[in-house]
């Protein structure tokens, strides 16, 4: 292969991708520079558009674009009681395509674990802002079945224990050391119709 820096460049950054390894990103590499018109500029325009413009919510954790905002916590024209508590935005798409549930949704941007992610680094405090603002009548915990995301869920399930709302959890289907982002429509469709009461402080 010829050794062109720009090119060993870019194969570099594409291998990064999830799912994408180093004979992945030459093919895809090849795909642009033989449809630079159709692909590369566009991509570049559109890439750098993205860079400048869209950017994380930092009440919600979503993505937004500084042109019109958050769509998921601001601009959303149905007024919802529950809000969904999940790791990332893969988690928010995955459940948002399987149409299983109607409300807000809340991203953490990750879990608390002993690899560097701490508890502050989390929208944590935000989650009970916006319980407290929107008169949230259910939390429901959506993070992965594993030990991060359920020391995660145990620790939010502790900052609203002072809050009248109900904290569930999501329940049969979802295997252990499952990530949400990973789960068929059917298996998340019976992890929300099945999800337990953690804790009520309304009784």
């Amino acid at each position: 292969m010829q050794n062109i820096t720009e090119i060993e460049e870019l194969i570099k950054l594409i291998s990064k991708l999830p799912g994408l390894g180093p004979k992945s990103a030459k093919r895809i590499v090849l795909k642009l520079i033989n449809n630079r018109d159709e692909l590369v500029k566009p991509m570049a325009n559109t890439l750098a558009k993205v860079y400048k413009n869209v950017v994380r919510c930092n009440s919600c954790g979503s993505l937004k674009s500084n042109s019109y905002g958050c769509i998921n916590c601001e601009h959303i024209k149905e007024k919802y009681n529950k809000i969904c508590v999940v790791e990332d935005i893969a988690d928010q798409w995955s459940i948002e395509n399987s149409n299983i549930f109607q409300g807000y949704f809340h991203i953490l941007g990750g879990t608390i674990s002993s690899v560097g992610q701490r508890k502050e680094d989390l929208l944590i405090n935000s989650l009970v802002e916006r319980v407290n603002r929107d008169k949230i009548e259910e939390v429901i915990l959506a993070t992965s079945a594993t030990v991060e995301g359920q020391t995660t869920a145990y620790y939010i399930q502790d900052s609203l224990k002072n809050l009248s709302v109900k904290v569930t959890k999501l329940a049969q289907g979802l295997p252990v050391g499952g990530e949400i982002e990973s789960l068929d429509d059917g298996t998340l469709y019976s992890a929300f119709k099945n999800r337990s009461n953690l804790v009520s402080n309304s009784d």
